[in-house]
């Protein structure tokens, strides 16, 4: 049974998303404050966290630092209608996926269920390495290393980088690279494929002016630099 944290320091909201996610069969913790959702995420060890912005102690976004210090777990942020600020720090930080506020419960839970078969269908491509220049990536460890050292990518961002290294000099859409590795039924903004992109060329060190590795095709998406 999957486990399913719901972050929110609103009650009725906890209330009404809990017995959505059990009714398809969840099993659902709750958390009202960014302290007991890092306690919760380490203790309950969900699969997927559900976690509003605006909570007290410390918000969403500290709480968010902090679980990602100890954990890949996907993690779906809440922000309030037009904070885009809120949705950009969230992402930068670690967020896989956000929906904004007022939403729809039965959206919210159709995400949590795509996440999840997107997980259990894993990252597939042929070849268990995958070495391209100074970069490998290891499918079997699910391991990057650039010029011989480890990077820590989320498993989000590993797949990401894994659909565009199998097969490079190939131009991606963002909706293509929605679909290999949200799934085709991810109904989500497609401007989370340019966050997590910056996300993961800063983590390998890649410069978008002078590409070691990811290329922006402009108006269209990106592409993996094929060396030779």
């Amino acid at each position: 049974m999957s486990r399913i944290l719901v972050v929110d320091d609103e009650p009725k909201i906890r209330k009404i998303v809990t017995s959505y996610l059990q009714q398809e069969g969840f099993e659902v913790s709750e958390a009202k404050d960014g302290p007991s959702a890092v306690e919760m995420a380490e203790r309950f060890d969900p699969d997927v966290i559900i976690l509003d912005v605006m909570l007290p102690g410390f918000d969403g976004i500290e709480a968010l630092r902090q679980i990602r210090t100890k954990s890949d777990v996907y993690v779906i942020m809440l922000t309030a209608r037009g904070e885009e600020t809120d949705k950009l720090i969230g992402l930068s930080v670690g967020a896989d996926d956000y929906v904004t506020k007022p939403f729809s419960t039965r959206e919210l839970v159709a995400r949590v269920k795509a996440v999840l078969r997107r997980a259990r269908r894993g990252s597939h491509h042929d070849a268990d390495h995958i070495t391209v220049g100074s970069l490998t990536l290891d499918n079997g460890t699910r391991i990057v290393t650039v010029d011989g050292t480890p990077v820590d990518l989320t498993a989000l961002e590993f797949d990401l980088l894994g659909a565009l290294a199998a097969a490079p000099g190939r131009v991606y859409s963002r909706g293509q690279l929605i679909e290999k590795v949200w799934g085709w039924d991810f109904f989500g903004d497609e401007r989370l494929v340019d966050v997590h992109v910056r996300k993961i060329r800063h983590k390998i060190g890649d410069d978008p002016a002078d590409p070691r590795f990811i290329a922006t095709v402009r108006g269209v998406g990106y592409r993996f630099v094929d060396p030779s």
